[in-house]
């Protein structure tokens, strides 16, 4: 590039490839590459702008991937972005128009999740001299609005680069929200398509190296005081496991205050595996996916300390989970917003160091031995229920769902990391998935989004190369976003992915019946004579269309077929698809039912038999929510 004194003429798309090459994160004396790799679909909104400015750099100061959806590269982004615990993520780049608004849908994913990922959508010109160009929106009212602004409530960070010199605060603006543990997510900087290509003289301390200390903020010495009072005097005090906690890497920290005090650790879906399943003091998941031990003892609990958890509805069984009059609630939280949730007294800080610093601060105590070896006996007590949902009757038999979590756990080991994010697969396994590692559960449930797990496993992949890595999907969520296949073929990355086809959409059918919906459009399925979607499953081939996009794969009939085609997928050095057809658990052994309830309003007026029951069930559990305040 050429250089004049003390400034660089470069255009603004090569100015910011350039920026992002050099910026680090630090923690724990280690410093990490922030922006990693970008991710990108041309068009003429970026082609000659970051396309050009990424091709100049060329791959060793800025490695590209192609994308094939614009939302499934947020969420292949979002996937290593989390593996790598937010110190390193990737950038996003899409054309104007369809390509910008495809990223809207995995902002809010990486939002909800307090996920790092960089988006550089393109946009209309700066300059206006044609108005409106292709694909641009005209707002009546506001003639600086475009689609991009549909970023703005899904973002940390929102700036329109509308001239060459605002990259020289925004950019670093970005890498700030990026790298704050409180306020990550996604950010969004929209580069007119104009001024990507403009060139400007820029300051060579723009392109320093920038190393981002990724903080862990101490507790207050007086919220910590009252905690551990709380803890001390409580008689069934639970811990809550959010993800938080591997967020912070604090799983080592949580390990050992419950190893030291015997108080027993629940877990949402994000915290799961924040100890592994023979962790003495593990008890599962908690909510209304949870396992009974954890909800029972939720149920009785006096002192709940949350770490690192948002306390969703999923999680507190839409406020009817703790039942116990004098509950308190403690919050270890790095995000004040998260902290003062149920009533909470608030532990503002890292998960890490708070936990470090209150397991000091209760040292000589443990929990009753009564209290413990209640939990250890509920727990027992679990485990058979598990075993037996996981057991076939006969090899020779089709498997059910939560046989086939059953046949792959005898496979896995700690290396193995499995995702997923939408359906019925989420409930099955928080209630039954033996987490064996740190980093091996990965279900993205807080926007619980169809279509993440197969971009996910790839951005997974990237980040841990050599593991093998899971999308287990359902045949609904694999027809949203099958398209980055090609992607993992393209990349030769041996990801493996495992496609249950029950003709429709399980979960909701299920929820469907609950509230008197009658499973009412859930089903993939003919029309029958009456109209309804009551005729023959569908003959669609997920296996044939997985192996159209260049997949081996593997077919299997049986639990024998499962057991042979798993083993075959874990061994093998390229992407692999697993297909198999399961049996509904209504003729043969399923998971356990729901532990706890979960609050979705029912018809209050209805001539239906189905909903009139339904919305009866409802109201006997409303009676049971209550407010933590």
């Amino acid at each position: 590039m050429p250089v004049t004194g003390t400034t660089r003429r470069l255009t603004t798309a090569q100015a910011l490839i350039a920026f992002l090459a050099r910026q680090y994160t630090a923690c724990d004396g280690v410093n990490h590459r922030l922006i990693a790799a970008t991710w990108g679909i041309f068009g003429h909104g970026n082609v000659a702008g970051i396309g050009q400015a990424l091709l100049e750099a060329g791959p060793d100061a800025m490695p590209f991937h192609q994308g094939r959806n614009e939302q499934a590269m947020v969420h292949a982004a979002v996937g290593y972005a989390r593996q790598t615990s937010r110190l390193s993520t990737h950038a996003v780049t899409t054309s104007i128009g369809p390509g910008a608004t495809n990223l809207v849908t995995g902002a809010a994913l990486a939002t909800v999740n307090h996920l790092p990922v960089l988006l550089l959508p393109g946009d209309t010109f700066a300059t206006r001299p044609a108005d409106p160009v292709l694909q641009q929106l005209e707002v009546p009212y506001a003639g600086d609005v475009s689609v991009n602004d549909c970023l703005r409530p899904v973002s940390r960070y929102f700036d329109r680069i509308s001239r060459p010199e605002a990259l020289l605060t925004a950019a670093p603006n970005a890498m700030s929200v990026l790298t704050d543990p409180a306020n990550t997510g996604a950010v969004t900087l929209a580069l007119p398509q104009d001024v990507q290509a403009e060139a400007y003289d820029w300051p060579e301390e723009f392109f320093r190296e920038r190393v981002w200390r990724v903080r862990a903020p101490a507790v207050d010495p007086e919220e910590l005081a009252f905690a551990a009072r709380e803890l001390r005097s409580a008689r069934r005090p639970l811990i809550v496991a959010g993800g938080g906690v591997r967020h912070a890497r604090a799983q080592d920290a949580l390990g050992a205050l419950a190893e030291d005090t015997g108080i027993p650790v629940a877990s949402t879906q994000a915290g799961k595996g924040a100890l592994p399943h023979y962790h003495p003091q593990d008890v599962g998941g908690i909510g209304h996916t949870g396992t009974a031990t954890a909800d029972e003892l939720a149920g009785t609990a006096d002192v709940v300390l949350g770490v690192g958890t948002r306390w969703t509805d999923f999680t507190t069984a839409s406020s009817t989970l703790f039942q116990n009059p004098d509950v308190r609630f403690l919050n270890l939280n790095v995000r004040p917003a998260d902290a003062h949730k149920m009533g909470g007294r608030q532990l503002v800080g890292d998960a890490r160091t708070g936990l470090a610093a209150l397991r000091d601060a209760l040292k000589g105590h443990r929990v009753a031995a009564d209290y413990e070896a209640g939990c250890a006996r509920l727990k027992a007590a679990w485990e058979v229920r598990v075993s037996a949902a996981y057991a076939p009757g006969s090899d020779d038999v089709r498997p059910t769902q939560a046989q086939v979590l059953g046949v792959l756990d005898t496979l896995v080991t700690g290396d193995d990391i499995l995702i997923n994010a939408a359906g019925s697969l989420p409930g099955d396994l928080h209630k039954l998935w033996r987490t064996r590692s740190r980093d091996q559960y990965h279900v993205e449930y807080g926007y619980s989004c169809m279509g993440y797990e197969i971009p996910a496993a790839i951005g997974v992949a990237l980040a841990a190369p050599g593991r093998p890595v899971w999308a287990l999907v359902g045949d609904g969520t694999y027809l949203m976003n099958p398209t980055e296949i090609v992607t993992a073929v393209q990349e030769n990355l041996p990801i493996k992915v495992v496609i249950l086809q029950n003709h429709g959409y399980a979960s909701i059918g299920g929820l469907s019946d609950a509230v008197g919906g009658e499973r009412f459009g859930t089903a993939y399925r003919f029309r029958g004579p009456d109209g309804s979607f009551g005729g023959a499953p569908l003959p669609v081939d997920l296996a044939a269309n997985a192996a159209s996009l260049g997949m081996r794969v593997l077919r299997a009939e049986t639990v024998r077929d499962l057991r042979e085609a798993l083993g075959q997928a874990r061994r093998s050095d390229v992407p692999t698809c697993v297909y198999v057809e399961t049996e509904t658990p209504d003729t043969v052994s399923g998971p356990p039912p729901a532990q706890a309830w979960w609050d979705v309003p029912v018809a209050e007026t209805a001539t239906r038999t189905s909903a009139v029951t339904a919305r009866e069930e409802y109201e006997r559990h409303v009676t049971a929510r209550r407010r933590h305040l």
